[in-house]
């Protein structure tokens, strides 16, 4: 057999095994989710076994910076990030292909190599769509040619490459659009939930307010004839124990009245008559009548305005009950002399907080919880409805009763009612 026989089945031999390394090489290529780092790096590996260079990495390049996502060789740990300018990897994203250099250093109009390394070549990553944004680059240290199968072996690796990081963003922004809409699901459910538990409140006291109805009119009906004829007796001569006894049957039937008067208050659906009202001029006639109360006398009510004042959407006759109620206790937790704060507070976005602070006794956790509940009360003489009927009026102004006690600041009822926003017209 002629030497040239020999040295073409040396060369056909040499392809085969080639082709082989590389088949093996891409058969041993398993991308999964999340494992993204040790698919590069065996695709960088690979690429500097097939083509016998010192040093291959895979790149990531944006907003003109590349990030090495893998390394043929260790770089140390932390984040390798790297400023695309005069860099030979700025040279093959600025052209969208692949990009020999045999010497960087005859050649530095391609762009600068790693310290120590001459021979370069660089293949782009495309998505599908052709937009380029990394790179595989592979280094030697002394200079070198790159046959046209090299560069064939490395952009098929490159295609590999480029589809797994590809999928990997896709997936992490499938990821990310699953975690919005699961927020957004939540978000949404509880609002349903929310809107159900309030038109179920709504039925059940529309529920409660015709029973108290029809309750409250059979027991004023005979109340009002027993009030009558207790009131008739008042002509006649009685002892003194008669009268006092009188006097007291009087004051408990009026007292009946008045919680018969409540709870119809507290069951009806609040219907409002709603008008822009300016803030501080609400509170400041409501100072007038609140300082002539039995309970406000020999205290100080101190009213803070905000400035600018802002302008709220509520029914005016229904907010003074609930500032009278709240001053009125606020009044009877302090002793003479002592001082109520009135305090308007504009600090949240579209919402205005009007605190009415004492610094009376603290009221315990245990009963701060049942203030608002209907029929609870710590006063002997209290019905426990006044703060619960002030609570459904604020609910019913899109609004929030919030109440806070602590033996060092003392006790803060707070109304939080939206804002009427300023239009230009007003």
């Amino acid at each position: 057999m002629s030497k040239t026989s020999d040295d073409k089945i040396l060369l056909h031999n040499q392809t085969w095994q080639r082709e082989r390394q590389i088949i093996a090489r891409l058969s041993s290529l398993n991308y999964r989710t999340g494992e993204l780092g040790s698919y590069l790096y065996n695709i960088a590996c690979g690429v500097s076994e097939l083509i016998e260079v010192d040093w291959t990495v895979v790149t990531f390049c944006q907003e003109g910076f590349e990030t090495v996502l893998a390394s043929s060789l260790e770089m140390g740990e932390g984040k390798h990030v790297y400023s695309l300018h005069g860099l030979l990897t700025g040279t093959v994203i600025e052209m969208g292909h692949s990009l020999v250099v045999e010497d960087a250093q005859k050649y530095p109009e391609y762009g600068q190599a790693p310290e120590g390394y001459c021979a370069y070549l660089g293949i782009p990553l495309q998505t599908a769509e052709g937009r380029v944004f990394g790179t595989i680059c592979s280094f030697h240290r002394q200079a070198r040619e790159f046959s046209t199968d090299e560069i064939q072996i490395v952009e098929l690796f490159a295609e590999r490459a480029a589809t797994a990081i590809d999928h990997y963003h896709l997936y992490q922004q499938q990821c990310q659009f699953n975690q919005i809409l699961e927020a957004e699901v939540e978000k949404r459910t509880a609002e349903l939930r929310a809107a159900q538990a309030k038109l179920l409140e709504q039925e059940r006291l529309a529920a409660i307010g015709e029973f108290a109805a029809i309750i409250v009119h059979e027991i004023r009906n005979p109340l009002t004839t027993m009030i009558m004829g207790l009131k008739y007796f008042r002509k006649t001569i009685l002892t003194e124990s008669a009268q006092e006894r009188l006097a007291l049957a009087l004051s408990e039937a009026s007292r009946l009245e008045r919680l018969l008067s409540e709870i119809l208050l507290y069951a009806k659906p609040q219907v409002l008559q709603l008008y822009k009202l300016d803030v501080n001029q609400l509170i400041d006639e409501l100072l007038i009548c609140i300082r002539e109360m039995p309970e406000a006398l020999e205290r100080q009510i101190e009213f803070i305005p905000v400035l600018p004042s802002v302008k709220i959407l509520g029914d005016k006759d229904k907010l003074k009950q609930v500032f009278i109620n709240i001053v009125r206790n606020a009044c009877e937790a302090v002793a003479a002399g002592d001082i109520v704060k009135w305090k308007v507070d504009c600090s949240h976005i579209n919402q205005v907080c009007i605190n009415v602070h004492n610094g009376g006794e603290p009221i315990s956790s245990e009963v701060l919880a049942k203030l608002s509940q209907p029929f609870f009360s710590t006063k002997p003489c209290g019905t426990g409805l006044g703060l619960a009927i002030s609570k459904r009026i604020v609910n019913a102004h899109n609004g929030e009763l919030l109440i806070c006690s602590d033996l060092l600041t003392g006790t803060t009822v707070s109304v939080q009612l939206p804002v009427v926003i300023q239009s230009s017209f007003d």
